[in-house]
């Protein structure tokens, strides 16, 4: 028994509360089973008072979205002076924006597709590039705000001027890549198994077929090449440590094998706070190389450190 004191840190502020709350009460269940003392911490804005007063040993990150994955509870982390899981400050913050993250994975040599960012009402009535195309906010998670224009649409998404829109102004407008949906999760210095993602009645890896019971089908190991399958591997890794992530990270590709076996593999962007629910990606990938949930969790917060 390790006796360490963990603060899971869930729920929060974001558009993202419902997943984070599901993986969080996952992760603070299987650390009590393993072991640890947990307090369950529902994230408000008074999180700085709430942990100041609680003095955890180390908190575990189970937010997603912005505050808690953008680097914004890291700095309080920081602050206080409280080992964290999960990426730090730069890297968080970097991963979030993902036009600024596309720009240091393609520096980095990772293949990306062409993009713009733009402000949504600059869009206006004429495609801003030759469609098919996507347009994602700049700063959101689990595929919120996500539009696909296919080639046969006369004009944008009129979505994007609307007075409902909650996903902030700056949206990056990608050129979109066909082909199937290949994700690959990290943990510290190594690569996990790579898993195709098939939707299951969605026309792609939306918020539902992400989190809805049968929205989609994991396949894994992915049923692709060895070649292949070991270049998004190292891809993945690559975009881990240029980002400067730490602990455990997912990176998405899509990868177009209509053509040739060899295709076209694009790097979509990278996750610094995978969902950890047991069935989620990157838990299952580490039960796929014999790493049980529990196992999986406590290396997390051993590794758990400030200055990330």
């Amino acid at each position: 028994m390790s006796g360490k004191h963990v603060a899971v840190l869930m729920g929060g502020l974001s558009s993202e509360r419902p997943v984070s709350l599901s993986s969080g009460a996952a992760c603070a269940e299987a650390l009590e089973s393993v072991g640890y003392r947990v307090t369950r911490v529902d994230v408000g804005r008074d999180i700085g008072q709430v942990l100041s007063d609680l003095r955890p040993d180390v908190a575990f990150n189970a937010l997603h979205g912005p505050f808690g994955e953008d680097g914004t509870v890291q700095g309080v982390l920081e602050y206080l002076q409280i080992p964290y899981t999960h990426s730090g400050v730069l890297a968080s913050a970097l991963a979030m924006d993902k036009a600024q993250a596309k720009i240091v994975a393609a520096n980095a040599g990772i293949p990306v597709a062409e993009a713009k960012v733009m402000m949504r009402f600059d869009i206006g009535t004429v495609h801003p590039i030759a469609p098919p195309y996507v347009v994602k906010p700049v700063r959101e998670g689990s595929s919120f705000g996500v539009v696909i224009v296919r080639e046969d649409m006369a004009h944008p998404p009129q979505s994007l001027q609307s007075s409902e829109w909650r996903y902030g102004d700056r949206v990056m407008v990608e050129h979109y890549v066909a082909g199937r949906e290949l994700t690959c999760g990290v943990m510290g210095d190594r690569p996990l198994g790579v898993t195709e993602i098939v939707p299951q009645g969605h026309s792609f890896y939306d918020y539902d077929s992400k989190y809805v019971a049968g929205g989609s089908r994991h396949v894994l190991p992915a049923e692709i090449s060895p070649k292949i399958y070991q270049k998004i591997q190292s891809l993945a890794l690559k975009a881990h440590q240029a980002i400067g992530c730490r602990g455990v990270s997912r990176s998405d590709f899509r990868f177009d094998d209509r053509l040739s076996e060899d295709g076209e593999l694009i790097w979509l962007e990278i996750n610094t706070q995978p969902g950890m629910t047991p069935t989620s990606l990157v838990p299952e990938m580490a039960a796929h190389m014999g790493m049980g949930f529990g196992e999986f969790v406590r290396w997390m917060v051993e590794d758990a450190s400030c200055l990330r």
